[in-house]
């Protein structure tokens, strides 16, 4: 539905060859009145054809013919109909049935003869508004004619000419499907020797023996009818006496150098190329000066028919078709012509159109040759029609200017050529209708953020109705970013945000009235994957595991779906589809694939994809092969088996001994993945089998079949036996050992050992033994510990190994025979001690010296009698020949006796001369207990013990001790000596209620031992109840005794004003009816201890109590307590309290008397925690 554009003052604007036409429901090319039935309703309409049947209709004289012509309109149309340019009264005719509602018509052929009804017909749809009328539909009758008598001449040919068999089938409507077949109804074999022209005859480019036959039949089938037709048999017999020889390529058809072709434009264009020769030629084609269409061409007929579909302009030219065979080629030209039937460029539209509003119908259209444009209105030719002065035709357009009320039309547009022709019906309908808005109201759209949202305002109206936006019911849309207002009244927001959710208004107006409608826009979060699923790599019978994580707006309902190689989940138990997961247990090769997740809302969707790999242990090896066979080696082939998606890394080449080790597999040698030879040394004397195993990162395969049997001659061996050692088990003998040969190793039957062996630097000649089946032989009758040279080489059948290595062993060892001598002492201090002493003869030792041992023992302390008990012995050990070794974790103050032993493999010597030595005096241990007993208010007795061990003579004790607070912070330390015979003491001048911890060590010449500590309270004071927690340093203390100090103030400044006025403030009968349960007299002693300060300038520090003077120095500063009265010095207790009164005034009152001195003070109270 559309209105042209037109200047408000009615005037037509020169200068356009055309008016863009607005468009007014969503989709611009919709042309109708909108089919809203509460639209419809009411508003008239000229008919518009809306089904016709073809322009060519060839119809069926077995079936009805069915003429289709329905319209619509306002009123519903009325039908008639013309035939053959007249008037066809179908009331008349009683073999004809109009459609109920419709202008179709039915006719009823049965009985008749159907050559009656053939004609062109034409449909008539009227309303008071106008007359549409339908194409000139062509009825014709299908025909399937037979074939006319003829006798078909055998043919007779020599061997390789060419040859064409015509079918020329009868002319029928429409035309027969051509094939050929023999008598038994098989489709005669087609190839490029053999073909079918696009006429139906067949083509032999040369004539093959096998070619004769005497059923050459030629088939035609009528589609409509469904009827085949048969041509009369045709014989061909080919002679081989003389036959023709190989000949260049020539065309059978189209004959000549050229042709012409035309093609019409959208058709199909078939050329056709059929050439005769031997060689039978191959084909092939190009296009002169131009390009062959790849994406509309293709061969059919081997190559001999060149087919274009959608034909166009640019498809004219010359195509040329070459032959070619091993003697040569020929060449064909085709010129193809493009004509065109009538095609649009743009049909005739609609329009609606207000009163004196102004039009265009523009009926464009192209065609080869140029197409002759002819208007009609209502049916009427525009030059038989009543004159019109508010029309003008200007060829292909027509302009309505200046429009009235029941001017409504309807206009033809006949467009044709000799090739066709094209006629589209457009209504011209004056209208004057008040906006109506179309989209649904209070529609509500959801878009996801950052995605273009649409909101729809479809209106209808004439004159066309203007649109306008509003943003929750207050402001005006603009066009401009981010809002596009489009011309159908769509509102367009390019990238919606949260912030564009909310209420829109569109306003439809124009000269006839007013209409608004409300949507709502809500902008969504979008759907996303947070974590995607990933590559797996899984082996068979394992479990597979798919994350998919997603986030989404919570108001949309999201639905996971996961899809295997873009299909659903096979139905199996094993694939577990969790929220966020998919786990697919028990992987089998079958789940290879790739997993997609898609997580899909009402408005937007988020996939990823991952694929599956499942590997397992490759398959074993097979088809082992045994080549280049020696004595020593032989190469082993083999074929690899499936690897399961995971590369082979290695091959492991295992043999087995079926003559020393039946049943064992022993592992050869490996080879790299991509390897399947392998060179192999082998052993003489062996009956080896090998097989293969394939290893990937999964693991070992299964091992191939064994290999056929190889068996290697005996030979001498090719090694000696290894580990050779020669230890004396005993004195007097030498015990000769080896790691004897495996029977794989032996190289032959008869595997002895020739042992051989001689004293070092002594024998000359070697002595000998043969022995087998032993691995080791005993030399008795030798000196004790001397070297000897030891050989042991293997012999067999067929000879003797190599020349064994010399190996040096000792004969058996005895117990050393004498003890070190000169032994030393050096005491380093209280604790350590170093010991010296002179090594003993190699001679003597006897065997492999090993160390030496030194014995020593704790006798007593020298502060101890004798015959007190002795300590257990201590041994240290001093690996090699040593001379010396310290003694360390000695006991200071102590006699210690020592002796040495030195050690071989047999065991130890005899010992050395004891040798005492003294360790000088240490440090004590911790006294042995510190009790704290008969505590009291302001004392505590202590009591000790001495230390377990003195460590020398005891000199004293020193006592440290010092109080702590509650808050753990320590107080000054004190310190105390006591003699050796004290170990009680009393401390008095404490504070009560205080814990006190005590710090007690012993002392000797070399100083003070480790210390014991101890902690303990005095008496707590029950006639005034200590506070034990600082509540100086608390926050709600601050701030009670600011908020008591503004309080007092306040009630001085009211006390003044009263006695100002002659009267009294009873301070005290108030202070005593109403005390404050909070101010209450504190224990002065209630201090804190921190650091320790004794500077100069004696300034209190944190947590230090004032001077014991009594005295406080004023700072600087004039913020002092003491300015906080009106007169007098403020006084201190002993320990620093402050314990001057706070008064209003300098004089007394003599109400307040001395109870003053009992009042709470806050400075008092603050000062108590300085």
């Amino acid at each position: 539905m559309i209105h042209p554009i037109m200047d408000r003052n009615r005037k037509w604007m020169p200068g356009f060859g055309a008016v863009l036409l607005i468009l007014l429901s969503h989709k611009t090319s919709a042309l109708e009145v909108p089919l809203d039935p509460k639209v419809l309703e009411g508003l008239p309409q000229p008919p518009t054809i809306t089904l016709q049947s073809p322009k060519d209709y060839i119809f069926d004289p077995r079936e009805n013919i069915v003429i289709h012509c329905e319209a619509k309109g306002k009123p519903h149309p009325s039908f008639s109909w013309t035939r053959n340019g007249t008037h066809f009264d179908v009331e008349k005719d009683s073999k004809v049935l109009v459609k109920p509602g419709s202008g179709t018509l039915v006719i009823d052929i049965s009985g008749e003869k159907a050559e009656a009804y053939e004609g062109t017909y034409q449909c008539t749809a009227h309303n008071e508004h106008g007359t549409a009328v339908s194409n000139n539909i062509v009825i014709r009758q299908s025909r399937s004619p037979l074939w006319s008598k003829e006798r078909n001449e055998p043919i007779v040919v020599q061997m390789g000419v060419s040859l064409v068999l015509q079918c020329r089938p009868p002319a029928g409507l429409p035309p027969p499907v051509i094939f050929w077949m023999d008598n038994n109804f098989q489709r005669l074999p087609l190839d490029k020797r053999v073909s079918q022209a696009l006429n139906g005859d067949l083509y032999f480019s040369n004539v093959l023996p096998e070619d004769s036959r005497p059923d050459y039949i030629c088939y035609a089938r009528f589609p409509h009818t469904q009827t085949i037709q048969q041509k009369q048999p045709i014989s061909v017999t080919v002679l081989n006496k003389s036959p023709m020889g190989e000949r260049r390529p020539g065309f059978m058809t189209p004959l000549g150098i050229t042709s012409t072709q035309m093609v019409l434009r959208g058709e199909t264009l078939e050329l056709e190329c059929i050439a005769d020769g031997l060689p039978t030629p191959e084909m092939s084609w190009q296009k002169d000066g131009g390009e062959l269409p790849s994406s509309r061409m293709s061969f059919h007929n081997f190559k001999k028919t060149l087919k274009i579909s959608d034909v166009n302009e640019a498809d004219a030219g010359d195509y040329r078709c070459t032959a070619t065979n091993s003697l040569g080629t020929a060449h064909h030209i085709i010129k193809v012509t493009v004509k065109a039937a009538p095609f649009w460029v743009s049909a005739p539209r609609n329009l609606i159109l207000a009163p004196n509003e102004t039009g265009i119908l523009t009926c464009r259209v192209s065609g080869e040759p140029k197409p002759k444009i002819s208007w009609f209105v209502n049916g009427i030719p525009l030059e038989n029609a009543p004159v019109d002065h508010s029309r003008k035709v200007d060829g292909d357009t027509v302009i309505l200017s200046n429009v009235q009320s029941g001017s409504s039309a309807v206009y033809q547009c006949n467009a044709s050529n000799e090739f066709g022709y094209l006629m589209a019906n457009a209504f011209v309908n004056v209208l004057a209708e008040a906006p109506r808005v179309l989209t649904p109201p209070n529609r509500v759209y959801q878009v996801i953020t950052n995605n273009p949202a649409l909101l729809h305002c479809a209106s209808f109206g004439s004159p066309i109705p203007t649109i306008t936006w509003f943003k929750d019911s207050q402001t005006s849309i603009k066009n401009g970013d981010p809002f596009v207002i489009h011309e159908n009244g769509t509102l367009e927001i390019h990238v919606a945000q949260p912030l564009n959710s909310g209420k829109y208004t569109c306003i439809a107006t124009n000269n006839l009235g007013i209409k608004e409608n409300h949507v709502y826009l809500e902008v969504k979060e979008p759907t996303r994957i947070l974590k995607q699923p990933e590559y797996k790599v899984v082996q068979k019978g394992m479990s597979a595991v798919f994350e998919c994580k997603v986030k989404h707006d919570p108001s949309l309902v999201p639905t996971m779906t996961w899809l295997k190689d873009d299909g659903e989940l096979p139905d199996d138990e094993r694939f577990d589809v969790d929220t966020d997961s998919l786990t697919i247990k028990d992987v089998t090769d079958g789940d290879e694939g790739t997993y997609t997740c898609i997580m899909n809302t009402t408005l937007d969707q988020d996939s990823a994809s991952a694929m599956l790999t499942v590997v397992e242990k490759p398959d074993p090896p097979t088809d082992l092969e045994l080549t280049d066979q020696t004595e020593r080696s032989v190469q082993l082939t083999w074929i690899p088996g499936d690897e399961h998606n995971s590369p082979t890394q290695k091959f492991l080449i295992q043999y087995e001994d079926l003559l020393h080790q039946p049943g064992v597999w022993i592992n050869l040698t490996e080879v790299a993945g991509t390897s399947t030879t392998a060179q192999l040394n082998l052993s003489p004397h062996v009956y080896y089998s090998f097989r293969v195993l394939a290893v990937n990162h999964v693991g070992y395969s299964q091992p191939s079949q064994p290999s056929s049997q190889y068996r290697t001659n005996p030979a001498a061996p090719d090694e000696n036996p290894s580990d050779v050692q020669g230890v004396g088990a005993e004195p007097g003998n030498l015990v000769i050992s080896w790691t004897p040969l495996t029977g794989f190793q032996s190289n032959g039957p008869n595997l002895e050992y020739k042992v051989q062996w001689r004293q070092k630097d002594v024998d000359n000649e070697w002595s000998s033994e043969t022995v087998a089946n032993v691995s080791q032989f005993v030399v008795s009758g030798t000196p004790t510990y001397v070297p000897y040279e030891i050989k042991v080489q293997a012999v067999n059948y067929y000879g003797s190994g190599p020349e064994p290595e010399v190996v040096i062993g000792y004969s058996g060892e005895d117990l050393p025979l004498s003890a070190p001598e000169s032994v030393q002492v050096m005491v380093h201090n209280s604790t350590l001690a170093e010991v010296h002493w002179e090594p003993v003869s190699f001679p003597s030792v006897r065997g492999k010296l090993q160390g030496y041992k030194v014995y020593y023992h704790r006798e007593r302390g020298l502060h101890e009698t004798e015959g007190e008990t002795e300590q257990q012995e201590q041994v240290l050990t001093f690996s090699g020949n040593r001379s010396e070794g310290r003694l360390p974790g000695l006991q200071p103050y102590s006699l210690y006796n020592l002796s040495i032993r030195v050690l071989n493999s047999k065991g130890e010597g005899p010992p050395s001369p004891s040798k005492t030595f003294e360790t000088p005096e240490g440090v004590p241990g911790p006294p042995s207990f510190l009790n704290v007993i008969n505590p009291s208010l302001d004392s505590l007795t202590l009591e000790w013990g001495p230390p377990m061990n003195n460590n020398g003579r005891l000199a004293g004790y020193t006592l440290k001790y010092q109080p702590v607070n509650n808050t753990n912070e320590l107080g000054p330390v004190k310190v105390m000596t006591f003699l050796a015979n004290e170990t009680t003491t009393t401390l008095g001048n404490l504070n009560s209620s205080m814990l006190y911890k005590f710090y007690l060590s012993a002392k000797t010449i070399k100083g003070s031992g480790p210390i014991i500590t101890e902690e303990a309270l005095t008496v707590m004071d029950t006639a005034v109840p200590s506070r034990q927690v600082d509540i100086a340093t608390q926050g709600w203390f601050i701030g009670l005794m600011c908020a008591i100090a503004l309080l007092i103030l306040v009630l001085l400044i009211v006390c003044f004003i009263k006695r100002n006025k002659g009267g009294k403030y009873p301070v005290k009968e108030k202070e005593d009816a109403h005390q404050d349960p909070e101010i209450q007299p504190m224990k002065e002693d209630d201090g804190t201890f921190g650091e320790y300060s004794d500077t100069e300038d004696h300034k209190p520090l944190k947590g230090s109590r004032t001077p014991s003077n009594g005295t406080v120095r004023r700072d600087e500063s004039d913020d002092s307590l003491v300015d906080y009265g009106e007169g007098g010095d403020g006084q201190f207790n002993e320990d620093g309290s402050f314990i001057g009164q706070y008064s209003g005034k300098k004089e007394k009152d003599t109400h307040e008397g001395n109870e003053s001195s009992e009042a709470p003070s806050p400075v008092n109270a603050m000062n108590s925690f300085v």
